[in-house]
């Protein structure tokens, strides 16, 4: 439905161009909020892309700040997670601002060279799941609790399972990698097993199981009158040590975008301040529609009426910090993911992170 109105739209100011061409002469010396072209044509609106799910929710409060104005600056692009890095790549790339993972972002665009990174918006959304008596894991008992268990990881390859394997070493707890739940896993070790959201079950074969939000919430619910119910069974963000969590997601803008178009940024900056206070007093529609709104068609929604409510919202952990204040944590966090994976990432250059 989005796309379709921004094809109305864009017929209508095609025609709209041919018919007051002459009016715009009139017009060289005006502009607006930073977005006035020259000769008085209105600059495009910056294009902002972000993947699906809770990184998503940092751009609630933009959206419908953005909804109240009679022109808008930005338009929202929410999309697939598995394409985000193809809006920030290639010869000429698609998105003026993006949100994607941390590790992502300082792989591909951290030399600074064509985006700089504005900041981080979200700061982790894993938790642990576990049935029957197994224990709340606890930075005091993780040791002793884990060594020879099974582990599920949703996403084991990524910064989910990267993550853990950071907090892992932090412990010093040694771990290794099975094929599946079903393999012999070692006495001395903590065996991980990549799962998917899906196949998280109370009969998938492992002791624990490390899910994001909303999955997490929505396995405890609909696991809530069986035999052998999920339990919530730690938080890794806790367990990774920092206040506030982890780096997960950043956003990053066009330099080129930065340089032309200032005062635009700050505006976005400005909205993305606000946003996790937003979070806490929207209403769960209220978000839900928003997203909504911003979706491109064909993307399975990861929120829903069934999974989101205000505590999965909480646990999603929005919150922005700008670069000049979190750039030592997320390089830390990059070396941590380099040391368990040299190609997780890469070490960024101080031009990626913008100071302003």
């Amino acid at each position: 439905m989005k796309k379709l109105f921004a094809g109305i739209l864009a017929t209508a100011l095609l025609a709209g161009a041919t018919f007051g061409f002459a009016a715009c002469d009139d017009d060289k010396n005006s502009g607006n909020n930073g977005g006035g072209g020259n000769n008085g044509v209105p600059l495009a609106d910056l294009e902002v892309y972000s993947p699906d799910g809770a990184p998503a929710l940092s751009l609630c409060y933009a959206i419908s700040e953005e909804d109240k104005k009679k022109d808008e600056l930005f338009d929202f692009d929410i999309v697939n997670a598995d394409t985000i890095t193809t809006y920030v790549t290639g010869a000429n790339p698609k998105a003026d601002i993006c949100v994607l993972p941390v590790n992502d972002a300082a792989k591909i665009l951290g030399t600074g060279s064509v985006y700089q990174m504005l900041g981080t918006v979200t700061n982790g959304n894993l938790y642990f799941l576990t049935t029957g008596d197994n224990a709340v894991l606890t930075a005091e008992n993780l040791k002793t609790t884990l060594v020879g268990k099974k582990v599920g990881v949703v996403q084991l390859p990524k910064v989910p399972g990267l993550t853990l394997q950071v907090v892992l070493s932090k412990y010093d707890i040694p771990y290794q990698t099975i094929e599946s739940a079903q393999a012999e896993g070692d006495a001395t070790k903590v065996n991980l097993v990549a799962f998917t959201p899906e196949n998280v079950t109370p009969a998938g074969g492992c002791d624990y199981y490390l899910c994001p939000e909303p999955a997490a919430s929505a396995k405890i619910k609909g696991t809530a009158t069986a035999q052998k119910p999920f339990n919530m069974a730690g938080n890794l963000q806790a367990l990774y040590g920092e206040e506030g969590g982890y780096p997960q997601a950043a956003v990053v803008a066009k330099k080129s975008v930065i340089e032309n178009r200032l005062s635009d940024v700050k505006t976005f900056l400005g909205y993305l301040e606000k946003s996790a206070e937003f979070l806490e007093s929207a209403s769960v529609q209220d978000i839900l529609r928003l997203l909504e709104e911003e979706r491109e068609d064909g993307v399975t929604p990861s929120f829903s009426d069934k999974n989101l409510t205000k505590e999965v919202v909480a646990r999603c952990s929005v919150c922005f910090t700008a670069s000049k204040t979190c750039k030592e944590k997320v390089v830390a966090f990059l070396d941590k993911l380099i040391a368990v994976n040299p190609n997780s990432t890469a070490k960024p250059a101080d031009d990626f992170f913008y100071m302003g």
